[in-house]
């Protein structure tokens, strides 16, 4: 069973053990990919994956809970909390439904915090405080970095931090961006092995290949993506700007 069928199932006892269960045919769940500027509004550099249309952010209301979660399938989806409970995780299109749904009933109760992107000046000032909080937490060490944040990248290279950077996209791969040299996620393993610490995308949760990262290092998930699969499988997050 992935990390997200179990987390379907946790939700659904979530949802029953607050009453919710009840009203699952009449909760309507409201999701559909963000414009880029209602994703992260103006910020002040111009090569984040939401503004080149690499990825977009899904985004699902649910009563008073907003979610969201990064995807590379947009659409619009419309159902009820049952059918959440009941979908089908076979594309990231559907998992990404899940887990801004996830996000925002775990937002409704009160149970998790940061589920909506920073914007504007924000993801900037994410990044820079990035590098304090790596040195409090675990002093100088070498650093693996899973999925291109290219503010975040370029902070803890400005601060010295030795670093391996991959991504997905083949138009970063093999590219100089933000000072570092970016690399093929296909050696998400090797570079975990090689780290001190890895601090990666909640991504890798969505798509389940966090396994590539378990090498007996620190695992740091970053963003609004994983913000409810952290507080339901007790997992490190940073999100420091995250509304």
């Amino acid at each position: 069973m992935s990390l997200l069928e179990t987390a379907q199932i946790r939700l659904a006892k979530i949802a029953a053990e607050n009453g919710w269960s009840e009203q699952e045919k009449v909760l309507i769940v409201s999701a559909r990919d963000l414009t880029p500027e209602e994703a992260i509004g103006k910020p002040d550099r111009d090569d984040y994956p939401l503004l080149n249309g690499k990825e977009v952010m899904l985004e699902s209301r649910l009563g008073e809970g907003i979610g969201q979660a990064f995807t590379d399938q947009p659409g619009r989806w419309e159902g009820t909390l049952g059918n959440v409970l009941n979908l089908k995780l076979d594309t990231n299109f559907h998992r990404a439904i899940f887990v801004a749904t996830l996000n925002a009933l775990m937002r409704s109760l009160n149970q998790v915090e940061a589920t909506i992107h920073c914007k504007d000046a924000e993801p900037a000032q994410c990044a820079q405080k990035l590098p304090e909080y790596i040195r409090e937490k675990y002093g100088n060490p070498k650093i693996a970095f899973i999925g291109f944040q290219p503010a975040m990248i370029q902070s803890l290279n400005e601060a010295g931090f030795e670093l391996r950077a991959s991504d997905l996209n083949p138009d970063n791969i093999g590219q100089i961006r933000c000072g570092t040299r970016i690399y093929d996620a296909a050696l998400n393993a090797e570079h975990a092995r090689w780290a001190d610490i890895v601090l990666s995308t909640g991504s890798v949760l969505v798509n389940d290949t966090y396994h590539e990262l378990q090498q007996g290092k620190p695992v740091i998930y970053f963003g609004v993506t994983v913000a409810g699969l952290a507080a339901m499988f007790n997992l490190p997050r940073i999100c420091f700007c995250g509304h």
